[in-house]
């Protein structure tokens, strides 16, 4: 049994941190924290009987994020989980009373601050359970072939990664009509030809590609909490029930987990209407090569996810970044707050 959390952190308790948190002196000229409150409620409307509901939550990544506390309410049985595969932190709420409607709050603070390179040490077995193929993100075949081209005669680490970041960032587009994030089916993409969707796809063919060119690489999925300084696609405060959002992040021996978004790059040049070689998308493409903003939280790195409890039912998407329940009528839509029904709202809270 693996039990991999988010960067090999501990699962948070209430209350970790206090708020409050700020870097020590050693640390004065590093991103300054930040505090966030996001908070989840959830309505099962016209869902009498057994109802199941799993709730992503944020999770401790040491260097630029840090759980500061998590409470709940709810009138149905409700524990912290994990999944066994990854150690992906849940919320798991079930009702089997027959009383509605089924309702649950979450309220999750987090501390966050500006990202780089992250120094980290793998283990054989964890540099292993990084570079392994996945049911969504196989690493022979049509995946390998691709990554061999793009790094074909390239043997620094940094310039192979490079290549394969440009790579998808030039020939990949963000496909608006995309539902949600996307599948993250990267070997349907590549055998297409046709590179479009969202993040989940985007991303995850940069975390396939990477894998099939030796790196341990990982999905990061998470959720934006507060509008951005570069571009106001990149943010989302006040009601972000529809803000998730996968990034992607590649282990380098000398350097460590290294941040990526091309996915990130593709949403700016669509939906703030810039050619992808104008002066801003360059500098955002070069910024997205080893930095993340955090106006964003990340969950977990769990793909192809089976939730605990769930018996033989699979979660809406191979990843946990939305809610996810299922009632006696079926499994509720995801992608559809309004009727699932569920509101995600973030604050930002100034001390």
């Amino acid at each position: 049994m693996h039990r991999r959390s988010f960067l090999a952190a501990t699962l948070a308790g209430p209350a970790v941190a206090r708020f409050g948190l700020r870097p020590n002196a050693a640390q004065a000229a590093e991103p300054a924290w930040r505090h966030f409150e996001i908070t989840t409620r959830v309505t099962l409307l016209g869902s009498a009987g057994n109802c199941q509901l799993w709730l992503p939550l944020v999770q401790d990544a040491n260097a630029y994020q840090a759980v500061v506390d998590r409470r709940w309410q709810s009138n149905g049985r409700t524990e912290l989980v994990r999944d066994a595969h990854y150690g992906a932190a849940m919320l798991r709420s079930a009702w089997n009373d027959g009383k509605a409607p089924q309702q649950l709050e979450l309220v999750q603070v987090v501390a966050t601050r500006d990202r780089g390179a992250v120094a980290a040490q793998l283990t054989d077995s964890d540099r292993q359970f990084w570079t392994d193929a996945t049911p969504s993100a196989p690493t022979d075949g049509i995946v390998r072939d691709t990554a061999e081209r793009i790094t074909a005669g390239l043997t620094d680490p940094h310039a192979r990664l490079r290549a394969i970041y440009d790579w998808v960032v030039d020939n990949t587009f963000r496909n608006a009509g995309t539902p949600g994030c996307g599948t993250g089916n990267i070997k349907a993409m590549l055998q297409s030809g046709v590179f479009v969707g969202k993040c989940a796809d985007i991303n995850g063919l940069m975390v396939g590609l990477a894998r099939a060119a030796g790196f341990p690489a990982r999905d990061v999925y998470g959720i934006r909490v507060a509008d951005s300084a570069s571009f106001p696609s990149l943010g989302r405060s006040g009601d972000i029930s529809k803000a998730q959002h996968c990034r992607a992040e590649v282990f380098l021996d000398d350097t460590g987990w290294f941040p990526v978004d091309p996915a990130d790059v593709r949403k700016v040049v669509l939906e703030q209407g810039l050619a992808l070689h104008s002066p801003q998308v360059r500098a955002l493409r070069e910024r997205l090569f080893g930095a993340w903003e955090m106006n964003w939280a990340g969950y977990n790195s769990a793909t192809d996810i089976v939730l605990p409890g769930a018996g033989t039912r699979e979660a809406n998407f191979a990843f946990l970044m939305y809610p996810c329940a299922f009632t006696e009528t079926g499994t509720a839509d995801c992608l559809d707050p309004a009727n699932f029904q569920y509101k995600i709202t973030s604050r930002e809270l100034v001390a």
